[in-house]
């Protein structure tokens, strides 16, 4: 088993590379970067478009929430292994083959005609999604041997992230205006083929030169392990914990404790469970796990906030959202710069802390709250994210050898999935269970009152149908209602990123970013 590549001390360079640059580096950047926007863009309109699909496919709430959710479990569930096997075929290979199925399935998403077929996209989109996003980080691990032009990389990577983010809802908004809920699927596929074709030219192909097989048993008992115990806790959060949520969650921890013994005995891991031991690794992915899982429930409703509580259109919900993703590329971009002019517990404990404090204040978010109060706020964790964020990538991917990117930067994703699947199901069954609980005025037909406490979007449908007296009345109690749940999650995230935030400042005590040019 390879063991962890030891740290420099402080003050002195690593010896000269034996490898000379990468001479098109920046091109392939350009390439990785155009994958992740891609990714970013899908993870934000699938939100901006979740109130038409309410309309078109009537949802319940708990088949709402599968189709915010069950493509992160399933990318959660899959990325090791896809992390793994990209360090054995080629980190090119399957990231090209990923995007050529990420954009055929994208068309399966636009066409779904049903709830239940909704959620069987989403989860395809999941597979071919837990390609891309280990295979870029792995990849920018093994073309950028200089630290300092790594964090710059990494630092793009993380931008065009946050700038998948900011463009989603914005280009999302805009076709939801002209066109039908699907077309926000369908600009995967011009996108993916600018990846594909430049790709095949411009990547250079990276692996582990001894991989050593992959272990199949090792991929069903992480996927197991991850979708059971995600599963479970998502159930719980909704529906109490019953016996056979005891028994799937049972199901995942013998899952994952097989998994982790078999690593052990593995002479080629799917993953080095040894790499754990790395405080500087071990705290980053934590600092993720929790920092996505305090954000992305409150995030995931957010554009329904916009449109169906203060009557956004579309494109101007998503024009709204824009301070997050540009607070994020500027941090995301000096993030390096500022860890080793500082520390990097102090720019991701310091991070973390401002977007804590940033969702603090959201607990005093009513129906009428101004949008310059909204924007400032969303800035803030904007930055507080991006700093955050691109300096535990830049730490996992330095705490690894080459050898071991894809796997390592898996692990990375996972956690950032895993918080958003978390998140999702924990602060999404705050919102949702306090929003059902809400009280009808008196005197509305039964039919209409339950399909208003199935979702927000049902409540605009049961108004339209009623009495224009009546009507505005359960919308008003509906609206009420979301937005008292909204600040509860909101409570609750920001209760959780300043955990994070202390957990960081004690577990991230003495990184470093490497500056000299590695072996």
């Amino acid at each position: 088993m390879t063991t962890i590549r030891p740290e420099i001390p402080a003050g002195k360079a690593a010896a000269p590379d034996l490898q000379a640059p990468h001479p098109g580096r920046w091109l392939a950047m350009s390439v990785l970067a155009l994958a992740v926007l891609l990714v970013g863009i899908d993870a934000t309109v699938l939100g901006l478009a979740s109130p038409y699909i309410s309309e078109d496919l009537r949802p319940s709430g708990t088949q709402l929430l599968w189709i915010g959710d069950v493509y992160s479990f399933v990318i959660a569930g899959l990325l090791v292994s896809m992390g793994s096997l990209g360090d054995r075929i080629g980190r090119k290979k399957l990231l090209l083959v990923g995007s050529v199925a990420f954009g055929a399935v994208s068309v399966l998403n636009a066409y779904a005609t049903s709830p239940e077929l909704m959620i069987l996209a989403r989860a395809l989109l999941g597979v071919a999604g837990a390609t891309l996003m280990p295979s870029t980080l792995a990849l920018i691990r093994n073309i950028f041997h200089d630290p300092r032009e790594r964090s710059l990389a990494i630092g793009i990577w993380g931008a065009m992230a946050s700038a998948g983010a900011a463009v989603g809802p914005v280009v999302g908004g805009f076709l939801l205006e002209h066109f039908w809920w699907g077309s926000v699927f369908l600009i995967n596929l011009p996108v993916m083929a600018v990846l594909v074709l430049v790709g095949i030219k411009l990547l250079p192909e990276s692996k582990n030169p001894a991989p050593g097989p992959w272990d199949l048993l090792s991929v069903g008992l992480s996927l197991v392990g991850m979708v059971s115990i995600v599963y479970a806790i998502k159930e719980a959060a909704a529906h109490g914990f019953r016996a056979d949520v005891a028994g799937t969650a049972l199901l995942g921890v013998v899952a994952l404790v097989w998994f982790v013994r078999r690593q052990r005995t593995l002479t080629s891991p799917l993953l080095n469970v040894e790499l754990f031991r790395h405080r500087g690794f071990s705290g980053a992915v934590l600092a993720d796990l929790l920092t996505i899982l305090g954000l992305s429930g409150l995030v995931f409703f957010l554009s329904q906030f916009l449109q169906l509580v203060q009557g956004r259109q579309p494109l101007e919900a998503g024009l709204a959202e824009l301070p997050a993703a540009i607070g994020a590329v500027v941090a995301g971009l000096i993030a390096g710069r500022v860890a080793r002019r500082f520390s990097v517990r102090v720019v991701v404990a310091g991070g973390l802390a401002a977007v804590g404090g940033a969702l603090g204040v959201l607990t005093l978010l009513d129906r009428t709250t101004g949008y310059p109060m909204l924007g400032a706020l969303l800035l803030v964790v904007g930055i507080g994210a991006g700093f955050a964020f691109t300096v535990t990538a830049d730490v996992i991917l330095s705490s690894v050898p080459k050898e071991e990117a894809g796997a390592a930067s898996a692990v990375s994703e996972t956690a950032y999935e895993l918080g958003a699947a978390l998140g999702i199901a924990l602060l999404g069954s705050i919102v949702t269970g306090v929003y059902r609980d809400f009280s009808a005025p008196a005197g509305l037909p039964a039919e209409a009152t339950g399909a208003a406490r199935e979702s927000l979007g049902g409540a605009w449908e049961s108004a339209a149908s009623l009495p224009a007296e009546q009507g505005a009345a359960l919308l008003t109690s509906a609206q009420d209602a979301f937005v008292d749940g909204l600040r509860m999650a909101a409570g609750a995230g920001s209760a959780v990123l300043l955990a994070a935030s202390v957990a960081a400042w004690f577990l991230l005590r003495g990184q470093k970013l490497a500056d000299g040019i590695e072996h």
